[in-house]
């Protein structure tokens, strides 16, 4: 009889260990992508009524970066089975989006948001500007003249292409830090999400600046109240709020403030203002998933994002002089449902490519004067229709 090999065997059992640790490590966070648990399906599943009221008071204007019409039907039938719907499927008035650029059939965030912010085109890569140099007046710069609270609810860096272009202007969306001065300088009441790190000045470690300016106490200066933590957040007041809940972006997990508590705190705080609001809350990280081709990771961030939705529409029900729409800059990934069950088990998916593409994007409006998002549109006319619910005659100006 041989003898055993006693170092052979702690080895294998110290590898095993070794595997088994690795495992443990990497599944939370395969579970957290797949973990849908968070969302509350609607039981009514009816249309949100078409309201009477004409008159205009509050926008909020929610965009799911990347969100295809498929990237939403993937969401609702995981989480509903086919014949549920999401929060956003029951808004009554929906139509459809083109979303070239001036310069690409296949655009980006920063052309994309320029156009839905501003009324105009632009080439890819550029912040509320046009090719030229020349700034545009986004829709939420009209709002501030007219008296109008603001805010910007994100789960990207503040920083990114699609809050850029409601409150900024550069010719490179790279200009991050630029973007960040910016912001507070133009002096948007609510700015929660991520991106700390072009806040900072370059002597701190985390910065991504290049210089010793420091966005953060320019901020402080002009009176906004910095949060940093959900309950800072919750417990926070006042006229101006600044949120920055990651030096980049935010997880999405954990003890952070999700999309629609963000967005709850952002009406509570936006609300009191006589002369109405106008807010942009972006679902970032629908677009990550696509670039990743992993539909785990779109579908829940898609349910985030509805959850922010329900938040908004739960307000405008109540009350109704609060327009609200839902839509996307662009499609990402070419996503397509090529099989599955009608209990939302067993999906399959098929993936064109892993950046974006030239298709049409859902758009959905309940609330006063939501009938004129009705059809198939560019995205230029977002904004225009956005002046026009306002009473904002001159938006956008001529050129």
């Amino acid at each position: 009889m041989k003898k055993l090999n006693f170092g052979y065997l702690i080895t294998v059992s110290l590898l095993a260990a070794l595997i088994f640790s690795i495992t443990i490590y990497v599944n939370p966070q395969e579970k957290s992508e797949q973990d849908i648990s968070f969302y509350k399906p609607v039981t009514d599943i009816l249309s949100y009524p078409l309201l009477k009221e004409k008159v205009v008071k509050n926008i909020i204007f929610l965009i799911g970066d990347g969100m295809g019409f498929a990237h939403v039907d993937a969401a609702r039938i995981r989480a509903t089975g086919a014949n549920g719907r999401l929060n956003m499927e029951r808004m009554p008035v929906t139509g459809f989006v083109k979303t070239h650029s001036a310069n690409r059939l296949i655009t980006d965030s920063a052309a994309a948001g320029t156009a839905l912010s501003t009324g105009f085109k632009t080439d890819n890569g550029i912040i509320a500007m046009s090719p030229n140099g020349k700034n545009f007046m986004s829709i939420l710069e009209a709002a501030q003249k007219k008296g109008m609270s603001t805010g910007l609810v994100v789960t990207s860096n503040i920083t990114d292409a699609t809050p850029a272009v409601f409150a900024s202007h550069v010719s490179s969306r790279k200009n991050q830090p630029d973007i960040a001065t910016q912001l507070i300088k133009n002096g948007v009441n609510v700015l929660l999400g991520g991106g700390r790190e072009f806040f900072i000045p370059k002597s701190i470690k985390e910065s991504k600046r290049d210089d010793e300016q420091s966005p953060l106490n320019e901020a402080r200066a002009k009176g906004y109240l910095i949060v940093e933590t959900r309950q800072q957040l919750a417990d926070a007041k006042g006229e101006h709020i600044l949120g920055l809940f990651q030096m980049d972006a935010l997880k999405t997990t954990g003890d952070e403030p999700s999309l629609a508590e963000m967005t709850q705190k952002a009406i509570a705080l936006l609300k009191s203002n006589k002369n109405g609001f106008f807010m942009m809350v972006e679902g970032s990280q629908i677009d990550w998933g696509g670039h990743a081709n992993n539909p785990d990771y779109v579908i829940r961030q898609v349910l985030l994002f509805d959850e922010a939705v329900k938040i908004a529409l739960d307000f405008a029900e109540e009350n109704k002089d609060t327009l609200v729409v839902v839509t996307a800059d662009h499609e990402t990934g070419g996503l397509a449902i090529v099989s599955g069950n009608l209990d939302g088990s067993g999906l399959g998916f098929g993936w064109a490519r892993k950046e974006h593409t030239a298709v049409q994007v859902p758009v959905y409006a309940f609330g006063p004067q939501a009938l004129l998002f009705m059809g198939v549109q560019d995205n230029t006319d977002l904004a225009k229709k956005f002046g026009i619910a306002l009473g904002i005659g001159n938006f956008p100006p001529k050129q």
